[in-house]
């Protein structure tokens, strides 16, 4: 909740004080492109961002592209906000529970559905039913992560509400080996790791059902440069379709060592495969709003508030 109050504290702060917020850097780039900065926590959920980039697709379609890493998604978030950046990728509630305080932000385009989190007990757990939930202690990144919304809803309905620990993923899989935990909910590749530790994944259902992460945009540049934005989506469209074409291919694994830790030889896709899509589940993104709600996140659901009008019909409202 303390996190939760000092983001709203940040965002409020951006909007009262004028931070150059439209200002942005979309502008004349290199060879005539338009320059556009993207803020970046590194993920290998974030691989059509990187293929896009190293295959030459944003220039293709008129981009000069800067990838600014950063150590989180709510740094990534804050820079948006700040005007050092355009866009950032993230999971859909940080976009969310922003756009719902105000911030001048719109999400733009999925990045991959549904969501990849998955829930994992020790091989011997008792926990193997909705109602085996009450009271335990699950260890995850955030209580407001899609994730741990879709599995605490499902919980709630049951009657068996959990208690959420936030904790990294690695920090949550040492947990869970050394018996602090009852469970953790974990997003590749810790996911990958805890089954080759020999965990339990269990009621995948939740996930299968819940969005995942979202590209999201300024909207000072949604009303510069509208185009320069669904240019953007276009190229993520055509880096998709070459990740989907050829999923296991050496060349993606190449270009994901670039940017991230994965291990050699490796792809950590998660259960759904790589999912990667451009359209918005529009469905699973306004239920989030309301399981924010239902928390006291967020105070109303923003709807199709949510979504940046420049898209409609392009990733959304089709």
């Amino acid at each position: 909740m303390l996190r939760f109050i000092s983001d709203c504290f940040f965002i409020g702060m951006l909007i009262c004080t004028g931070i150059p917020a439209a200002e942005g850097h979309a502008g004349a780039g290199n060879g005539g492109l338009t320059h556009v900065v993207v803020a970046d926590a590194i993920t290998i959920h974030h691989l059509n961002l990187y293929v896009a980039q190293e295959k030459g697709l944003f220039r293709k379609h008129g981009l000069d592209v800067s990838i600014n890493d950063v150590r989180n998604i709510a740094l990534a978030r804050d820079q948006v906000l700040s005007g050092k950046a355009d866009f950032f990728w993230s999971c859909p509630t940080v976009a969310i529970s922003a756009i719902a305080n105000g911030a001048p932000l719109k999400i733009i385009s999925q990045v991959r559905t549904p969501c990849t989190s998955l829930l994992f007990v020790a091989p011997g757990s008792p926990i193997r039913t909705w109602r085996d939930l009450k009271g335990k202690r699950i260890g995850a990144a955030s209580p407001t992560c899609e994730a741990v919304l879709a599995y605490d809803s499902r919980a709630r309905a049951a009657g068996a509400p959990f208690r959420v620990l936030a904790l990294s993923g690695p920090a949550a899989l040492a947990a869970l080996e050394a018996g602090r935990i009852d469970g953790a909910i974990l997003e590749e590749p810790d996911s990958s790791r805890a089954l080759q530790r020999g965990f339990r994944e269990i009621l995948g259902e939740a996930a299968e059902q819940s969005s995942c992460r979202t590209v999201n945009a300024r909207t000072g540049i949604l009303r510069e440069n509208p185009d320069a934005v669904r240019r953007l989506v276009q190229a993520l469209q055509e880096a998709n379709q070459l990740i989907r074409k050829d999923p296991t291919s050496k060349e993606w694994i190449r270009i994901a060592r670039l940017y991230t830790d994965v291990p050699d030889g490796n792809l950590n896709w998660g259960g759904s495969g790589p999912a990667f899509t451009t359209r918005l589940d529009e469905k699973s993104l306004r239920l989030l709003g309301e399981e924010l709600v239902k928390l006291k996140s967020i105070r109303e659901n923003p709807g199709d508030d949510l979504f940046a009008r420049e898209l409609r019909g392009i990733t959304w409202g089709h």
